[in-house]
């Protein structure tokens, strides 16, 4: 396929429809036009094949999760998804691969209002895909890393370690009991959830893209404090329960496997049944922020657990692990 067949493409199929969409795909750039009062979220995301998603994965399942992890991005900020862009580098495309990638695009972006706006096309060695999101905020509402305060209650929504598992279940797959396929699919289709619905109720947010520990890490790192999280808190998916070898393994999975693309937030304790009916799925409190710096992982008795977990949570993309 080439590329301007490509580009014509994605102009016809992701045709824009909002009303403060001036200028859509097809010139030099787009022209926007954001509501006053508002102020413009921008995030961009890079999946490149073998890294970022298996070589394999079929091309509506990468088309899907390159939009999800951009829209779990605005979520962590409480934007109204607006528009984005898309930058596809590949060795070849065919006409076939083109229209399924879309397929998955297509559905990412169902019910969200989203105009795909622009982007660019390339040939590469290496498959990769970069979006560009931009979201809509009212002015000062944005919901940021920085902002935990000492007492508030640590919560995230859905469940953990499903993607960390499903990337195991990947060799697999074609053998895959129910279960496995249950938390492969978690891994290729993540669910950017509604972090706007949270706006004014919690006072700091991140989205668990690296690893809980990891992410955690991060903004208690801006934030200036510390917390305690109970690792026998951290909610499980029936497929997770089942799947999991032992206790200290669905623990590893769940406080260090990334890639879940659910919110982890703080709230004082008074907003939490307020968090709760905002949100459409579960929402569950793993921890407290504390004056005392650093993180720290107990169980249910309030043992603390091995500290060597905080050292290796996360991923990191330059040091391979």
């Amino acid at each position: 396929m080439r590329e301007f067949e490509l580009i014509d493409s994605l102009r016809r199929r992701l045709a824009a429809t909002r009303a403060d969409t001036r200028l859509g795909i097809g010139d030099d750039a787009a022209i926007l036009a954001p509501p006053p009062g508002h102020e413009v979220v921008i995030t961009t995301d890079t999946l490149i094949a073998g890294r970022h998603f298996p070589d394999d994965t079929p091309p509506e399942d990468i088309g899907f999760k390159s939009i999800a992890v951009n829209l779990s991005d605005l979520a962590a900020m409480g934007a109204d998804p607006a528009w984005l862009t898309i930058a596809l580098a590949a060795p070849a495309l065919s006409a076939g691969w083109c229209d399924r990638f879309i397929d998955g695009i297509l559905e990412a972006l169902s019910d969200t209002g989203v105009d795909v706006v622009g982007g660019d096309t390339t040939k590469s060695d290496t498959l990769t895909i970069s979006v560009t999101a931009l979201g809509l905020v009212p002015a000062g509402a944005a919901l940021r890393r920085d902002g935990a305060r000492v007492g508030d209650l640590v919560a995230v929504t859905g469940s953990l370690g499903d993607a960390a598992a499903g990337l195991t279940c990947w060799p697999h797959r074609d053998g895959a009991s129910a279960d496995e396929r249950a938390l492969i699919s978690r891994l290729t289709r993540p669910t950017a959830r509604h972090g706007r619905r949270l706006r004014g109720r919690v006072h700091a947010a991140i989205d668990v893209s690296d690893g809980l520990l990891a992410d955690v890490g991060h903004m208690l790192s801006l934030s200036g404090v510390g917390a305690t999280i109970d690792a026998d808190a951290l909610p499980a998916s029936p497929a997770l329960a089942r799947y999991a070898a032992s206790v200290d393994e669905r623990r590893r999975l769940q406080a260090t496997g990334g890639d879940d693309y659910e919110l982890c937030v703080t709230l004082p304790e008074d907003a939490l049944d307020s968090a709760r009916a905002a949100l459409d799925c579960p929402f569950t409190v793993i921890g407290r922020i504390e004056s005392q710096p650093g993180l720290r992982l107990t169980d249910a008795h309030g043992d603390t657990l091995d500290p060597q977990w905080l050292a290796r949570a996360g991923w990191d993309h330059f040091d391979g692990h």
